[in-house]
């Protein structure tokens, strides 16, 4: 049978569909919407990551974490043995213009945005959470503001996996799987003794989006860049924001 993500439920529906609107709408992509999750909403997570806000190929997913940095991740998960449980949310439901991010950090403790935006973590998760991966300095602060963070869910700070920095991408990421590896549970088909990140990020690093956490009917292309990685265009993504109208449109490759 075909694995997809039947999408949220009534419950979850509702929820998403009180997001505030951003503080500030044009240090936002706002008018492409909100993107709001990937991944298990049962409670069922044993690894809750969260990272900072969606990217364009996650306006075509209609999912959290898909494109270049979602695919780093799905390796990170990976590496701890897990391969359906968990859930993947943002800081922030808009993308960011990056020039305002930091901008942006400093709204995140706003009335409406914390109280909708804990609710969502609070509610995504169940008595099973084991841990807590925060991505970035936007992750980490949503993350220091939730008030109902589950204290037997261990916290890990890392970098965001599209960190301009190499060196410590790898150091906090490789530091984060050796911590977690004894705490993770590993899913019945997960593996977690294979290796852990080296000096340089590799595409073994890399893993592809897992059916089951996308819309049915997606091309299968859609959460594997690998082909995009190899080129040399220089390129991680099949979508873009092209300027200077990157507020309204998007460019989306298919593999030749």
């Amino acid at each position: 049978m075909a694995e997809f993500d039947r999408g949220p439920t009534d419950a979850f529906a509702e929820l998403f569909a009180r997001v505030p609107d951003p503080p500030e709408e044009e240090a936002f992509w706002f008018d492409w919407g909100p993107v709001f999750y990937r991944g298990r909403l049962d409670g069922s997570a044993r690894v809750l990551v969260v990272a900072s806000d969606p990217g364009p190929t996650e306006r075509i997913a209609g999912r959290g974490l898909v494109g270049d940095a979602g695919q780093r991740v799905q390796g990170f998960l990976g590496k701890l043995g897990l391969t359906r449980s968990y859930v993947c949310l943002n800081a922030w439901a808009y993308a960011v213009h990056p020039s305002r991010a930091q901008a942006m950090k400093e709204r995140l403790d706003d009335a409406a945005q914390l109280h909708w935006r804990n609710q969502v973590f609070s509610e995504a998760v169940g008595p099973g959470l084991q841990a807590v991966v925060a991505m970035g300095f936007m992750a980490q602060e949503a993350v220091r503001l939730w008030d109902g963070r589950p204290q037997q869910a261990v916290l890990a700070k890392v970098p965001h996996p599209s960190s301009h920095d190499p060196v410590a991408l790898l150091n906090g990421w490789r530091a984060a799987v050796t911590t977690l590896r004894p705490i993770v549970t590993p899913d019945d088909d997960g593996d977690n003794t294979g290796p852990n990140y080296g000096e340089v990020f590799e595409e073994a690093d890399y893993r592809p989006v897992p059916r089951r956490d996308l819309p049915f009917g997606v091309p299968p292309f859609l959460g594997d860049d690998a082909w995009v990685r190899a080129g040399d265009t220089g390129l991680q993504n099949a979508v873009s924001r092209p300027a200077p109208d990157d507020g309204h449109t998007l460019l989306w490759k298919a593999p030749d």
